[in-house]
């Protein structure tokens, strides 16, 4: 049905003949798709030394507000007066005179929930700005893509998600990205293989944003069935350009690779959704753009 080599000739025609645009919007695509990536957090614990003999002495104050540790030698440390600390949440170390704090079981509960309860928040915002903002962007963008197949495509179709079907787009692509998350957390494998299933949705939704949920998965299924591999291989052949962006600290991935891989892309949704081209020529004319057939 399609070769590698007629959809990577036609992606770089297509591409060049409407360059700054193209640019512009894989630019808007990259920062979309890579900016939702997961935010972590690192907690700290502390340690006090006091004392240098086996048989450390210590004195233990408490003011109220701190809390003084004198050891043997004169060494002080002063701690915020922690609820439920004193001198038997002290121990002394015996091999090498070291003295740590014990912080009580409930203050150490307490910190992990209280990360936990922050990090839910942070991944909840993250997941809802994705669904209403990021992805119907997403979906605009890859209909640039495909109209710049046959025309000079604007740049206000990245907008094209916000207008046409966007509640459907938010909940379809929320729903794929809950899937995918699922499957990558279940199985690394198997969450490829449903990435890839799951890959021509954003395409569909471009087409027909008021398709419902069900019936886009379906679509993308059906497009994708013994399509997987080919796809895969279409991915790799790409490699070559991503070591040489590399080689030029990603100037070549933004002005070259990236536009390119994407008029790819757009070309494999529409040879598998049309069978073909949706008009003869691969080549359109920027000076009398021909509409979409």
């Amino acid at each position: 049905m399609w070769t590698r080599k007629e959809l990577k000739t036609r992606g770089k025609q297509t591409f060049k003949l409407n360059y700054w645009k193209t640019v512009l919007i894989s630019i808007l695509l990259a920062a979309i798709l890579g900016g939702m990536s997961g935010a972590g957090a690192a907690g700290s614990g502390s340690s006090a030394l006091v004392g240098s003999s086996d048989e450390a002495a210590y004195n233990y104050e408490e003011d109220g507000s701190s809390v003084t540790i004198t050891g043997e030698d004169g060494t002080q440390i002063t701690l915020p007066n922690i609820p439920g600390l004193d001198s038997e949440d002290i121990t002394i170390g015996q091999a090498q005179g070291t003295g740590n704090i014990k912080i009580p079981t409930y203050f150490g509960v307490a910190m992990v929930a209280v990360f936990l309860i922050v990090f839910l928040v942070i991944a909840l915002v993250a997941i809802l700005v994705n669904a209403f903002l990021f992805n119907p962007l997403e979906v605009g963008a890859r209909r640039f893509f495909t109209q710049n197949l046959h025309t000079a495509a604007e740049v206000k179709e990245v907008a094209y998600g916000y207008d046409h079907g966007y509640k459907n787009i938010v909940k379809t692509l929320l729903l794929r990205d809950i899937y995918l998350i699922l499957w990558f957390l279940l199985f690394i494998i198997p969450g490829i293989i449903k990435a890839y299933e799951y890959r021509m949705i954003p395409y569909i939704l471009a087409d027909h944003p008021e398709m419902p949920a069900k019936e886009a998965f379906a679509r993308s299924k059906a497009l994708m069935s013994g399509q997987k591999w080919k796809t895969f291989v279409l991915d790799l052949s790409f490699i070559g350009w991503d070591i040489l962006s590399l080689l030029t600290l990603g100037m070549l991935g933004i002005f070259y690779v990236g536009p390119y891989r994407n008029m790819t892309n757009a070309a494999l949704y529409e040879a598998l959704e049309y069978g073909g081209w949706r008009q003869e020529s691969v080549v359109w004319d920027p000076n009398e753009p021909a509409p979409i057939q």
